[in-house]
């Protein structure tokens, strides 16, 4: 079975950065479009992220010019980096893949990798 390891999260001030990674075990089709999610305490998890297999991207209001992600295709791996951080981006970081046409998900969900902003 697929799986996904996300890392790269930490304890970081406002206005710092983080780059985090996301790991498949196996390469992801090109009908898969992988995102990068988030869920705060209390909250339902939100995509924040997508990129598509010819690296198109596109990203939630609320991100918009502070992330950014990327994937490199030979390592089965998609990136988020993650600048200008506030309070209000502490959360569980997760990634996935949705197939374009039956909205299937890519893998089990992974653990996540904890953001945390605090000064």
């Amino acid at each position: 079975q697929v799986q996904l390891v996300e890392s790269g999260g930490g304890l970081v001030q406002p206005g710092g950065s983080l780059r985090l990674s996301c790991a498949a075990s196996a390469s992801i089709p090109s009908t898969y479009g992988m995102g990068w999610y988030r869920q705060a305490p209390g909250k339902q998890r939100e995509l924040v992220a997508t990129i598509t297999s010819g690296s198109s991207t596109n990203y939630a209001d609320s991100v918009k010019g502070q992330f950014t992600i990327s994937r490199d295709n030979a390592k089965n791996t998609v990136y988020l980096q993650l600048n200008s951080l506030k309070p209000e981006d502490t959360a569980v970081y997760y990634c996935n893949g949705r197939n374009f046409i039956s909205g299937k998900y890519y893998a089990p969900w992974g653990q996540g990798t904890q953001v945390t902003v605090s000064p």
